[in-house]
């Protein structure tokens, strides 16, 4: 596992031991899209890509098997039918072909495919003045594309908790939550900010939650 994130500015030292990670690299200026700068930066020949807010929750080894045959591996976007999922970048496209989620994203570690991130990475900042969303540029390239593609299904990018409790066993099993009570708050996000100010009195209170207790957390309201 390698990850590349800020975090430096978060309660992690990843200086001398990278522990829980194999390996880590450090994003110096990073955005709310960082992801677009380092997928073609993958250290692996087979890349399943997942955003921080993500958790694995039964064993995912055999999606790689899928590289044997495809390129690329992802999900569909859930609520493709709100108005923001069904604008245009350059390309009217059917809705049948509708955006898909960029969390979780399994791919081959090619020319061809590491030539089409950076194709999306390109795409990203030359409408980062109109609109800051990287899916609606990644769903006309993937139109465009060559690339063998194949669509995971939801269960690997669980987006609402709802869809766990409503499928049967024998419909789906989630194997891959990425949701968005998974983020630091902002409020929390505020706190930290000034408790590095005020030379951790707020830590100091026991006011924050540690990042084991809240994986234990997660995994106690997830199952």
């Amino acid at each position: 596992i390698h990850l590349y994130a800020n975090w430096d500015e978060y309660d992690f030292d990843f200086a001398n031991n990278p522990y829980p990670f194999d390996s880590v690299s450090q994003i110096e200026t990073p955005h709310r899209r960082s992801k677009v700068d380092f997928l073609p930066e993958t250290p692996f020949e087979k890349t399943l890509y997942l955003d921080s807010d993500t958790a694995i929750t039964a064993d995912i080894t055999e999606m790689f098997d899928l590289l044997d045959r495809f390129d690329l591996a992802i999900c569909h976007a859930m609520r493709r039918n709100f108005p923001l999922r069904l604008m245009k970048w350059n390309l009217d496209l059917p809705l049948a072909f509708p955006q898909f989620n960029g969390g979780v994203i399994l791919y081959r570690n090619t020319p061809n495919v590491l030539d089409f991130m950076r194709k999306w990475r390109d795409a990203y900042y030359e409408n980062i003045e109109t609109f800051q969303q990287d899916q609606r540029t990644l769903r006309e390239l993937l139109w465009l594309s060559d690339l063998r593609m194949t669509v995971l299904p939801p269960e690997y990018n669980v987006r609402y908790i709802k869809y766990h409790y409503l499928w049967s066993k024998t419909e789906a099993e989630s194997k891959i939550f990425h949701l968005q009570k998974f983020h630091i708050t902002w409020h929390e996000k505020l706190l930290r900010g000034w408790d590095k100010k005020l030379g951790g009195i707020f830590s100091k209170l026991g006011i924050f939650t540690q990042p084991d207790e809240k994986a234990r957390m997660r995994r106690r309201k997830i199952s």
